[in-house]
């Protein structure tokens, strides 16, 4: 990429120096640094190239986020209003740049609640949820995954496999999204990072759509409260006080937090078995599995989480 041209297409100053590579990578694409006169941007470059239509209503979103108050990086758009430009034959988007801290499930809880509540106030129509966050792996998706990884000589076989009724009778509880609007449904650590400065800041939007607020404040109370009921509290109160929308009441509000991991073990297993350019190695596959065998989301916990933010 020319940093020059990256510059004055999305309209960012006098270029001074692009990082010489990637300075960060998630599951959808790369970011790489640019410094100008104006300041230090973000530029996100997808794995896969996309369509403006495909990503115009989750930016949307957040730049309705940001000018409510959310702490997020701010979308730059290009000089003819585009939110990607071609450079040097790559798709790219641009953001201002924030200095983040690795992920941690440790964050300051009323910060967390605040902001998933500034977030929840901002009513877009959502539309229709997707099947990711909705649906069950179920019993005929779990058996055949797990043989194959069996099969493959798959370390953590036998710990999915030890599991494998929990994730079963867990899917029991899911139920229908009850309120529908735009909602980030990414909110795990790695979107949510502390920064240098003391703050928190809510990355990658690009997967908001259709979802019920109250199912992703399960996500959220899980991801950050754990097994800690003072700390589920904390985050539910503020998320309260902050005018949020969503309650946590009954174990099918869950259902979000139920489907959605349940996704993720599986496309994690698939790609152990099949790597690619999303997780291109199986010890990134592995770590990225072991994140729900080392700390899984069982009924006894978020029964418990259930009965501290009731």
């Amino acid at each position: 990429m020319d940093a020059v041209e990256l510059a004055d297409r999305f309209g960012l100053g006098r270029a001074i120096r692009l990082s010489d590579g990637p300075v960060a990578r998630g599951r959808q694409g790369s970011v790489w640094q640019l410094e100008t006169a104006d300041g230090r941007w973000a530029v996100k470059v997808p794995f896969h190239q996309t369509t403006e239509d495909s990503v115009r209503a989750a930016t949307s979103f957040q730049e309705a986020a940001c000018a409510a108050g959310v702490p997020a990086p701010l979308v730059r758009r290009t000089t003819d209003g585009l939110i990607f430009a071609l450079i040097g034959g790559r798709q790219v988007r641009v953001y201002s740049w924030a200095d983040l801290l690795p992920p941690t499930t440790g964050l300051d809880p009323e910060q967390v609640g605040s902001a998933v509540a500034r977030i929840h106030s901002v009513r877009l129509p959502g539309g229709v949820p997707d099947a990711w966050y909705t649906e069950p792996v179920g019993a005929a998706g779990w058996d055949p995954l797990i043989s194959r990884l069996y099969a493959a000589g798959a370390p953590f076989a036998g710990r999915l496999a030890d599991l494998r009724d929990e994730l079963v009778a867990l899917e029991s509880w899911l139920e229908p999204a009850a309120s529908l609007q735009t909602c980030h449904r990414d909110l795990w650590a790695d979107n949510v990072l502390p920064t240098a400065q003391g703050g928190i800041c809510v990355i990658d939007w690009e997967n908001s759509g259709a979802m019920d607020p109250s199912q992703e404040l399960g996500c959220v109370v899980f991801e950050f409260g754990r097994s800690d009921p003072g700390r589920a509290r904390a985050l539910t109160a503020a998320y309260a006080d902050a005018g949020g929308p969503g309650t946590l009441t009954r174990a099918g509000q869950f259902s979000m937090l139920i489907a959605q991991l349940g996704h993720i073990v599986e496309l994690a297993a698939n790609d152990w078995l099949e790597p690619n350019e999303r997780t291109p190695t199986q010890t990134a596959a592995e770590a990225w599995i072991r994140e729900s065998l080392d700390e899984p989301h069982t009924r006894e916990v978020l029964n418990a989480l259930l009965k501290a933010c009731a």
